[in-house]
């Protein structure tokens, strides 16, 4: 996920310079995008407009975004044009789905919500176009709102302009800034003293997980517990196949138990005295918070 600085973004696309292309190069390979926007007043912190409108930076940047990809597409065309061979049906199928798409972008519209032919989704995200990107809009709010639980009207702006498939997660960023600096103790004491169930980061990677169709699943050990990320809805031998594979090849069963379970119980001899560990086979679909023994045999 690459995270974006709006302030310094806006400033150099409203001079001309456009966001760079060692940056855009930065964020044609990640799978997400992160756009952080400023949704607090504050007279001691400038903004390179002078005033505050959160929609006019979002649409500062994924208008770059959107020139970005046209000029990406343009250059995919035009090399088509030179070197396709027009007598094959899938080159003018291409062909014509880039001229379609170019309209498309060229209307304010992103990559993302273009309707496409399932045969060709593979082609288009090889083009790695960036308004092709998941997003995930963060407003950085300030702390009167944390302690109020209140939305002022920069946010709730954010709110009518986006669209309900788009993600947005609120975070008072000085808040942040100061949890980091604090040990165990401390950043449970900060936390309740603003209401707040857990750090901000948390609540990030969790929406970044669930932008990306992302999971964690567990192994135990005596030595080590360690996380694995997967994809949602993969079952327990392609699971098993990603510690190794062999895992996956010689699978028989799996030992299952949620994280939850043993956090509350505290020994997997307890879980198992109360038939908590369960057997499951090859249909088995990973869940979140899954603690897993694999057996297997090669």
């Amino acid at each position: 996920v690459e995270f974006i600085d709006i302030a310094g973004l806006v400033k150099g696309a409203n001079k001309g310079e456009g966001l760079g292309n060692q940056f855009l190069g930065q964020i044609r390979q990640t799978a997400a995008i992160l756009h952080v926007v400023r949704c607090f007043d504050d007279e001691k912190i400038n903004h390179v407009e002078s005033n505050i409108d959160p929609i006019r930076d979002i649409e500062i940047i994924e208008t770059e975004l959107l020139l970005a990809d046209i000029e990406t597409i343009q250059k995919q065309k035009l090399k088509m044009e030179k070197i396709g061979e027009f007598g094959k049906n899938n080159e003018k199928t291409i062909l014509s789905m880039l001229k379609k798409l170019i309209d498309h972008c060229s209307n304010g519209r992103k990559a993302k919500n273009f309707a496409i032919d399932e045969e060709l989704i593979p082609y288009k995200k090889s083009l790695c176009l960036l308004t092709d990107k998941p997003i995930l809009y963060v407003a950085n709010i300030n702390e009167s709102n944390i302690i109020n639980q209140n939305k002022n009207r920069h946010l709730i702006s954010i709110e009518k302009y986006l669209s309900q498939q788009d993600r947005l997660l609120s975070l008072c960023f000085s808040l942040e800034e100061e949890i980091t600096r604090l040990d165990y103790k401390e950043k449970l004491l900060f936390l309740s003293e603003y209401n707040l169930s857990e750090p901000g980061l948390n609540k990030v990677i969790q929406s970044s997980f669930d932008l990306l169709g992302l999971q964690t699943f567990f192994t135990c050990g005596e030595k080590e517990v360690r996380s694995w990320t997967t994809k949602k809805g993969i079952l327990a031998p392609q699971a098993a196949g990603i510690i190794h594979t062999d895992f996956e090849r010689g699978f028989i069963k799996a030992d299952v138990f949620h994280y939850n379970e043993i956090i509350k119980y505290g020994k997997e001899k307890t879980l198992r005295e109360i038939g908590l560990i369960r057997q499951e086979g090859r249909n088995y679909t990973v869940k979140d918070g899954d603690c897993i023994l694999f057996r297997f045999n090669v």
